[in-house]
């Protein structure tokens, strides 16, 4: 299984332009608003003091201690991929505890998650893209030139600003996933329709009585690296790894036939429609083009589906928050009401997750959602 090593990350941002003297970082020096360029000497005007663009260049000059801090922070990898942590208990699920374990996931998908993944909301560049940009271009997003950004940066807190303006992909701690089924779920047999960047994977097998994990979804790369990832840490379990768009499955009667009343848990934190675009053709905000067909076509396409693969008495799980992009969509409530056409609701609590952007007026947090199959009928999706 590769890891991207320190080493390869800050390779990834070499360049000759490293010996730049502050004179020709303003001469040079480009900053993007928007999808416009615009030369710094231009832009800056009588707004920025030359002190603070001396602490950027000074931080730009300096990059290669910035990457080793993230890496240490974000990506580097655990002495051991165990969990052996004590897992939280029912009711204090909090998705930024022991967040060793997300390194795990974030650095065998730093391209997808940092660069590839993209904002639903306009404007908000990749964290990668910004890097990219700013380390090898000699272009600065013009947020980085703002007051605040400028504040932070000369407090020695570049990294707060990168964090807190830029777009990274949400990640699911498998070390939660690990304890949702440890303390309530308590699954042996999982399916999932989607991967989670393989983290539901990893967290499900490291749950000792787990002894089977299916999942599915429609990114190839994510789909290749999950297989990889369990095949070489967990072989002794049964795993199956599925190349398809979930609502798909719910019609591929192999899979209907093969699985029909078969998994005990079914657990995903589903896309949160466009809030997040991830890469690929397949996937469903690109299949469906309005909100209301992607909640008939990929949304109750999947309950069914899940309703279909869960043994009576089995309890689908789903992690999900009331917002969308600008406030648009009441995804927890629309996505709830489909959901209680097929399951009963036995229990909902909030999750911690600091990173998740809110809006007014809404059930903001995100809420573990947990579902029972009393076994009652549906229409059947196998003809």
């Amino acid at each position: 299984m590769y890891f991207l090593t320190k080493e390869k990350l800050v390779s990834l941002f070499d360049t000759t332009k490293s010996n730049l003297s502050f004179k020709q970082f303003i001469d040079t020096a480009k900053v993007r608003r928007g999808k416009t360029l615009i030369p710094l000497k231009t832009y800056i005007d009588d707004r920025i003091p030359m002190g603070d663009l001396k602490s950027l260049y000074l931080a730009i000059m300096d990059k290669n201690a910035y990457l080793s801090r993230f890496y240490d922070v974000s990506l580097k990898i655990p002495d051991s991929l165990a969990i052996d942590a004590i897992p939280m208990k029912n009711k204090q699920m909090n998705n930024n505890a022991l967040v060793n374990y997300k390194n795990v996931i974030r650095n065998m998908y730093y391209k997808e998650i940092l660069k590839e993944t993209k904002s639903g909301i306009e404007n908000n560049p990749t964290f990668f893209d910004v890097l990219s940009d700013l380390y090898l271009h000699n272009i600065i997003d013009y947020k980085i030139l703002t007051p605040s950004a400028m504040f932070y940066m000369k407090n020695g807190r570049l990294g707060s600003v990168f964090s807190s303006f830029y777009f990274r992909a949400s990640i699911m701690n498998p070390y939660l996933v690990y304890s949702l089924n440890r303390s309530v779920l308590k699954g042996t047999r999982i399916f999932t329709p989607t991967l989670g960047w393989g983290s539901y994977c990893y967290g499900f097998l490291e749950s000792a009585n787990v002894t089977e994990y299916v999942g599915t979804d429609v990114i190839p790369s994510v789909c290749k690296k999950t297989a990889a990832f369990a095949k070489q840490f967990y072989p002794n379990k049964t795993v199956r790894i599925i190349e398809s768009p979930s609502e798909k499955l719910a019609v591929d009667k192999s899979f209907l036939s093969e699985y029909k009343n078969h998994f005990d848990v079914v657990f995903f934190s589903p896309p949160y429609y466009r809030l997040e675009l991830y890469p690929g053709s397949k996937q469903s905000t690109t299949t469906y083009k309005t909100y209301e067909e992607w909640l008939t076509g990929y949304w109750e396409q999947t309950i069914r589906l899940c309703k279909h693969v869960l043994v009576p008495g089995g309890r689908l799980c789903y992690i999900l928050s009331g917002y969308g992009p600008d406030g648009e969509y009441d995804l927890l409530n629309d996505m709830n009401n489909i959901t209680q056409k097929y399951f009963k609701l036995k229990s909902k609590q909030p999750m911690y997750n600091k990173n998740v952007n809110s809006t007014e007026h809404r059930e903001t947090s995100e809420q573990i959602m947990i579902w029972g199959n009393q076994g009652f009928p549906i229409n059947p999706i196998l003809t």
